[in-house]
């Protein structure tokens, strides 16, 4: 399925990180050529969450990192983050057709049909395939090893991946646990087929999935197993539930594990790696995934302390900010890593490559992970 662009020339740079053939062969990859990110311009701050709910900004602070976060309006659903976050990637990329579209969500806008097919309507992506993936907070990097996959089985020459969700819409306002983790927001990647050496070719996946710990992260209602019926489902089955302390452990010991296995599989040291990109849990998940891998926290990008936990938006949003303010620079090698419900998680690699400038769409601030407080507060998936 040909897109109707042409495609752009191929950076014939060395890149490390991309899988190579026996021999040193390079391989046909995905190569990473648009990026952006969206938040709805509605800021919930800690102080105004702590006017209804047993909080205040300190503590939200203390435990999480987190300062701020973002809401849609009512009437506003996923698909209007991926469209925008869509339509920022595609202007990033300098095209306007791709032959797939991969919307990673665990917020969809309903049950039935996928929410992908009416974003790639909206953007007006003709005939484009189109569908969602739904792996909670590792969605973006499990979104990833779609779009990629299609690419290198030559089933799409572009692929725009958006990550997006609507936390808003599933979690409890009156959960003080979860009510001041999670936000809104949207964050896409445009990607096109190249070769293994190229900067921006994405490689050295790893993804792992554990059901046994599936009531962890849980919104319970709503599926086949235990459906929506008036007056049967009670309010706490029918928002997001987590439970916080066996969160923070799995998350810990899965993300550090597959980093590694992704590192190990591109021949890397942890010391080559110049920016350590994790989902955007919560301050505290993210240090000690940090401190587990021996990474200092000037290598870590983060933006939670301005967004919150987006979900699979928010590695694409983190990506996004860090290179619109050069944190990020072509050539610096990038670890990806995340983890969510299900139990998911999942790693990949890539030497950053040059891509057109972009102004942020939303203030967001990259900054140093602090270090965490004790165990036992609010987690996130």
């Amino acid at each position: 399925m040909p897109s109707a662009d042409p495609p752009p020339e191929p950076d014939d740079r060395p890149h490390p990180s991309g899988p190579r053939a026996a021999g040193g062969r390079r391989e046909r990859a995905a190569v990473l050529c648009g990026l952006a990110g969206w938040v709805p311009p509605r800021i919930v701050t800690n102080d105004e969450l702590s006017q209804r709910l047993d909080t205040s900004d300190e503590w939200i602070r203390t435990r999480t990192g987190i300062g701020q976060r973002h809401f849609v309006e009512p009437g506003q659903a996923t698909s209007d983050l991926a469209v925008e976050a869509g339509r920022r990637a595609l202007e990033s990329a300098g095209i306007a057709q791709v032959d797939a579209l991969v919307v990673a969500t665990t917020t969809p806008d309903r049950s039935c049909p996928a929410t992908a097919p009416l974003v790639a309507h909206r953007l007006g992506l003709t005939g484009a395939a189109a569908f969602d993936v739904s792996a909670v907070c590792t969605g973006f990097v499990y979104g990833l090893a779609s779009a990629a996959g299609l690419i290198t089985a030559g089933v799409a020459t572009r692929v725009l991946l958006i990550g997006a969700d609507t936390y808003s819409a599933i979690v409890d306002p009156d959960d003080r646990t979860n009510a001041i983790i999670f936000g809104d927001g949207a964050g896409a990647v445009v990607l096109r087929a190249g070769h293994s050496e190229e900067p921006g070719a994405i490689g050295h996946f790893d993804l792992g999935s554990d059901g046994a710990g599936e009531e962890l992260i849980i919104v319970a209602a709503g599926g086949s197993r235990q459906r929506s019926t008036p007056g049967e489902v009670s309010r706490a089955d029918r928002h997001f539930a987590m439970q916080g302390k066996a969160v923070y452990r799995h998350a810990i010991t899965r993300m550090s594990a597959s980093a590694r296995a992704s590192l190990t599989a591109a021949d890397w040291k942890v010391d080559e790696v110049d920016h350590f990109v994790p989902h955007q849990a919560n301050q505290r998940i993210l240090r000690a995934v940090a401190d587990d891998l021996g990474l200092p926290p000037e290598r870590c990008v983060s933006n939670v302390e301005s967004v919150g936990n987006t979900g699979a938006a928010s590695i694409p949003l983190a990506l996004a900010d860090a290179a619109a303010r050069k944190v990020i620079e072509p050539g610096d090698r990038v670890l990806l890593t995340a983890f969510g419900g299900g139990l998911t998680w999942g790693s990949c690699l890539l030497s950053w490559p040059t891509l057109a400038p972009r102004t942020p769409s939303a203030p967001t601030t990259v900054t140093p992970v602090s270090a965490p407080a004790e165990e036992g507060g609010p987690h996130a998936s």
